[in-house]
C-alpha cells in the first residue's frame, strides 16, 4: 500500500472516529446452570400472525415467541415461551436476528452483579423491524420502516433526561434509574410475559437472547444491507464500550501509545479502534496465548502474557517509562492496579471492565496527586451520535468485524456460549444466530 493511500485511509478513520471480557479461566459453573427447557411446543413458536412479507409484519394479533430465562444464580438457564412482547411509544419490535455472548451478562447469570430476576439475558442485538409503537413519532417511522435492518446499542438512551439532552446518552438518567435499577422499559413496566403463567418476566437491556424484542428507538441505527447480521452484533456493546473509552474517556490521539489489559470482546475491539485512531504503539495485556496471537491481527504491536512475565514492568521498557494510556478490560482488583502502574506521569487509566459487586480498588494516592494520574470510569459510547460512526467504521472496513467475531452459536445452543465464555473458551467474541 502506497503511503498516499495509508493517508486517505487514516484521514477516512480520524473522520469517522471523531465527534466485559475474559483472560483467566473462571471456575466451572454447575451443569445444572446450562439447561433448556420450551412450555408445550419445543419445536417452535406460533407464528402464523407474523407471516414472511413485511407488508404483513404487523403484530398486533398476538403470537409467541421464546427468550433465554435467567431465574436465580445456581438455578439453570431456559428457554421458555412468551407473549408477544408489545412497543409502546417510541419504541421497536424487533425480529432478532442476532446477539453477542457478554460477560456482563454472565456476570448476572453468577450472581456476581445484582440483577431483577427473572429476566431475559442479551444486550447486543441485530435484527428487522417488526412494528411501531402506538403514537410513535412520525419521524422515528420514517427512519426505521417496517423491514429495516438495525443494530441495537445496549445502553438506551431516554433522549428526555438532563445527561441526553446534552448529548450523553452514555449517562441516561432513565436507563440506570430504570433498566438497570429495575429490569423494565422507561414507563416503569417490562414488556415480557410468560405466556403460560401470564407473569412478568424482567428485560437486561432490551432482552436481546429471544425470538423478538422491545428497544427504545434512540438506541437503534439502520444496519446496511452490506453488513451481516451476524457479525454486526458486537457493534451494539463490544464495539460500542471501546469506542466510547477511545473517543470519550482516553481521546486518543495520533502518536499515542496505548496498553489493553484483558483481550476479551471489548479488549479486543479496543486494540482495533487504538489502531483506527492512529496510536503508534499498542499493547495487548493477557494471560492467554491463543488470544494473544489473535491480539497481532487485530493491530496490537505488542503482546505481553501476565504470567510469563511481569506486566507493567515490561510495559515500561517497551515505551520508555510507561503508556499515554492503559484500558483496563476485565473488572478485577489486580488488574485495575496494573492499569494505573502502567501509565506515564500524566497519563490516563481509562477502566472499562465490569467486576463483581463490592470490588474495590487500590490508588497510589501520592503518585496520583503529584504525578497527574487520571483515573477515568467508562461504560459505553453514546448510541446517537456514535453507533452510526460504528457501523460506518465496519462499512469501510476500517473495523473488521469478520476478525472480531471468533465463535457462532445457534440459539438452542446460547447455554453453551456463557459456558465457553465462563471456561475462557471463546477468543475474542461470541454471537448465538438466532434466525
Amino acid at each position: 500500500m502506497g503511503f498516499s493511500s495509508i493517508i486517505s485511509r487514516f484521514a477516512i478513520s480520524r473522520k469517522l472516529l471523531s465527534s466485559n471480557p475474559t483472560t483467566r479461566s473462571l471456575p466451572l459453573l454447575s451443569s445444572r446452570l446450562f439447561t433448556t427447557h420450551v412450555d408445550n411446543n419445543p419445536s417452535k413458536v406460533e407464528s402464523s400472525s407474523l407471516p414472511a412479507s413485511s407488508a404483513a409484519y404487523h403484530v398486533s394479533s398476538g403470537g409467541y415467541m421464546r427468550g433465554t430465562v435467567f431465574w436465580e444464580p445456581d438455578r439453570p438457564l431456559t428457554i421458555e415461551e412468551f407473549h408477544m412482547p408489545r412497543p409502546k411509544a417510541g419504541e421497536i419490535l424487533i425480529k432478532t436476528k442476532a446477539c453477542g455472548v457478554c460477560h456482563s451478562d454472565l456476570h448476572v447469570i453468577k450472581g456476581e452483579i445484582p440483577f431483577s430476576s427473572p429476566c431475559v439475558i442479551g444486550h447486543e442485538i441485530t435484527g428487522e423491524v417488526v412494528e411501531h409503537g402506538p403514537l410513535t413519532d412520525r419521524k422515528i417511522t420514517e427512519k426505521y420502516p417496517i423491514g429495516a435492518q438495525v443494530v441495537g446499542a445496549f445502553i438506551m438512551p431516554c433522549g428526555n433526561c438532563s445527561f441526553c439532552s446534552k448529548g450523553h446518552d452514555d449517562l441516561c438518567e432513565d436507563f440506570f434509574a430504570y433498566n438497570r435499577a429495575k429490569g423494565t422499559l422507561y414507563d416503569g413496566e417490562t414488556r415480557l410475559f410468560l405466556r403460560n403463567s401470564g407473569k412478568p418476566v424482567y428485560m437486561y437491556s432490551m432482552g436481546g437472547l429471544a425470538e423478538y424484542c422491545v428497544i427504545p428507538a434512540h438506541a437503534l441505527c439502520v444496519l446496511p444491507k452490506s453488513l451481516p447480521y451476524t457479525e454486526s452484533a458486537i457493534l451494539g456493546c463490544a464495539v460500542f464500550t471501546a469506542y466510547g473509552a477511545m473517543r470519550h474517556a482516553a481521546e486518543v490521539c495520533p502518536g499515542d501509545s496505548v496498553a489493553v489489559i484483558g483481550i476479551g470482546g471489548v479488549g479486543s475491539s479496543c486494540l482495533q479502534i487504538a489502531k483506527a485512531f492512529g496510536a503508534s504503539e499498542v499493547i495487548a495485556v493477557d494471560i492467554q496465548n491463543d488470544k494473544l496471537q489473535k491480539a497481532k491481527t487485530l493491530g496490537a504491536t505488542h503482546t505481553i502474557n501476565a504470567i510469563e512475565e511481569d506486566a507493567v514492568e515490561r510495559v515500561k521498557e517497551i515505551t520508555g517509562g510507561g503508556v499515554d494510556i492503559a484500558v483496563e478490560a476485565l473488572g478485577r482488583p489486580q488488574t485495575f492496579l496494573q492499569c494505573l502502574q502502567s501509565v506515564r506521569d500524566g497519563g490516563k487509566a481509562v477502566m472499562i471492565g465490569l467486576a463483581k459487586a463490592g470490588a474495590v480498588g487500590e490508588v497510589d494516592i501520592n503518585r496520583l496527586v503529584r504525578r497527574k494520574v487520571k483515573v477515568i470510569g467508562s461504560y459505553g459510547a453514546r448510541a446517537r451520535q456514535d453507533l452510526p460512526k460504528l457501523v460506518k467504521l465496519a462499512e469501510t472496513g476500517i473495523f473488521n468485524l469478520n476478525s472480531a467475531v471468533s465463535q457462532k452459536y445457534t440459539f438452542e445452543e446460547g447455554n453453551k456460549a456463557f459456558q465457553d465464555l465462563n471456561q475462557g473458551r471463546i477468543v475474542s467474541r461470541g454471537v448465538v444466530e438466532i434466525s
